[in-house]
């Protein structure tokens, strides 16, 4: 089926066209002038979703109330992660640590893995977002490798090996889903259509969901990240380049969270199904509690923040799982807030590896003396993560929070338990990087901050008033939600 041309055909068809041109060109300067530009025209067509009409679904796309927050937040964190990534990587290129072979295919494969994280988001059908998924698995495998270091390519084969467990698992719950379907809906496209699925999931076979759901939650659930099925997270944040630390981060582990949120929505049509939400409440508290933990013990700067990634998904499962129009609301928020903050954190914390020569915490000392722009932004980054007013990360913490405790009391202390240890850490390594004695660095550009600035402005203005159509955009999606 041929894709029409609207924003459908554009959000995917901008990037495929990107990937395949920067394959064939030489040079790095203009490949990575192409790739700021095509991710701007990809943002550019998720956006205009906003104020025009739809496309209507068909049995491979949908565009609806839920998808159109992550299209738009996906383009956009791509399109300033490529504009960062335009300055760090010729900076490494500068001090040798990459080589121009290296980075013979890194834009085209950056277009590829946004062309595939895009099919996920777009795609109506359940077996394509599969192969989506996939394929912006395998594109970012190939970039966390990309420093041929030992380190790194162990990291992109723990990786590899680990997201093809999880894939594998979520391609099995998917053929149940189908099984489950088939009797009802018939053979081919129409059994694998969320548009179709979701008004007869109530005649689906109630237990081969709940076994699909086990198996979709934890093939997914590798890709979010959440504990205990988070081993290939934090080395793949450490050992690849830090604007697909920022990809991951902000991008990547959504769209596997997406993944899950479609299949909780078929789970919730069908009464006689078990409440997915339980699982999803426990499998978010254990990866939040557990991730605060681990921020104790990291020595380098780029796990730290990997390890924040793994407990602020947990809270966003815990949110979502809990369910209801005000936790969906502050669940949808907190994924929001956390993909701006933390590709931001990394956009810093990449400069800040780059003029110390080192990620280790050790290294880093006295930023906001030696490197005053660079070391405040960081400061004030680490504090908004942390979720400190008043940045949007505590508005939809607050909200998470108030959620639990008018519903499960004592599921609210857990929270705000592993919230303090996770605070607790993030202050004591803060405290230790950005003041004391200053360690020897390189010089840093204020203009290459601009990311993170424009990321950091869009989380304080949230933190202070959200516009009424937006509050009534995620009022929408969380009614959908269930």
């Amino acid at each position: 089926m041929s894709l029409p041309f609207d924003q459908i055909g554009l959000i995917l068809g901008i990037p495929a066209v990107a990937a395949a041109l920067m394959a064939a060109l030489p040079g790095y300067r203009l490949t990575s002038w192409l790739n700021i530009l095509a991710s701007l025209g990809t943002f550019l067509a998720a956006g205009s979703l906003l104020i025009s009409d739809r496309p209507a679904p068909t049995d491979l796309f949908l565009i609806d109330e839920l998808n159109i927050v992550f299209i738009v937040l996906n383009t956009f964190v791509g399109f300033t992660a490529a504009c960062f990534s335009a300055g760090y990587i010729a900076h490494e290129l500068e001090t040798g640590r990459l080589t121009p072979v290296y980075l013979r295919f890194y834009h085209a494969m950056y277009q590829i893995m946004m062309f595939g994280m895009n099919l996920v988001l777009i795609t109506n059908n359940i077996g394509l977002m599969w192969v989506a998924i996939e394929l912006a698995t395998l594109s970012t495998v190939v970039m966390v490798g990309i420093y041929r270091t030992p380190e790194a390519l162990e990291a992109a084969w723990k990786y590899f090996i680990l997201g093809s467990v999880g894939i594998a698992l979520a391609l099995f719950g998917t053929i149940l889903v189908y099984l489950a379907a088939e009797p009802v809906l018939g053979e081919g496209t129409a059994a694998m259509a969320f548009t179709r699925l979701l008004p007869r999931a109530a005649e689906f076979d109630p237990m081969i969901l709940n076994l699909a759901f086990v198996f979709l939650i934890l093939g997914y659930g590798t890709k979010v990240g959440l504990a205990p099925l988070h081993a290939w997270l934090p080395d793949a944040h450490a050992e690849g380049p830090t604007p697909i630390s920022a990809v991951l981060s902000g991008l990547l582990l959504n769209v596997a969270l997406y993944a899950v949120l479609r299949f909780k929505m078929l789970m919730t049509a069908n009464p006689a199904t078990l409440e997915p939400g339980p699982l999803m409440v426990t499998m978010g508290l254990v990866s939040l509690v557990f991730a605060a933990l681990m921020l104790y013990g990291r020595r380098d700067i780029k796990r730290l923040f990997a390890y924040s990634s793994i407990e602020h998904m947990g809270i966003i499962v815990f949110a979502f799982g809990m369910g209801g129009p005000l936790a969906n609301f502050a669940g949808l928020l907190q994924m929001v807030m956390h993909s701006l903050t933390k590709s931001a954190i990394f956009f810093a914390v990449g400069h800040v590896a780059q003029i110390k020569g080192s990620q280790k915490i050790a290294d880093i000392r006295g930023l906001t003396q030696s490197h005053p722009a660079l070391g405040w932004s960081l400061v004030i980054g680490v504090l908004a993560i942390a979720g400190m007013p008043p940045f949007g990360v505590f508005m939809s913490e607050f909200l998470i929070i108030g959620s639990t405790f008018e519903r499960a009391p004592l599921l609210a202390l857990a929270l705000v338990g592993g919230l303090l240890l996770a605070f607790g850490a993030l202050l004591m390594r803060l405290t230790g990087f950005a003041f004391g004695e200053p360690t020897p660095g390189q010089k840093s550009s204020v203009a290459s901050l601009v990311p993170f600035h424009v990321h950091m402005a869009l989380v304080f203005l949230a933190g202070i008033f959200l516009p009424a159509p937006m509050v009534e955009w995620f009022q929408a999606v969380a009614q959908l939600l269930g």
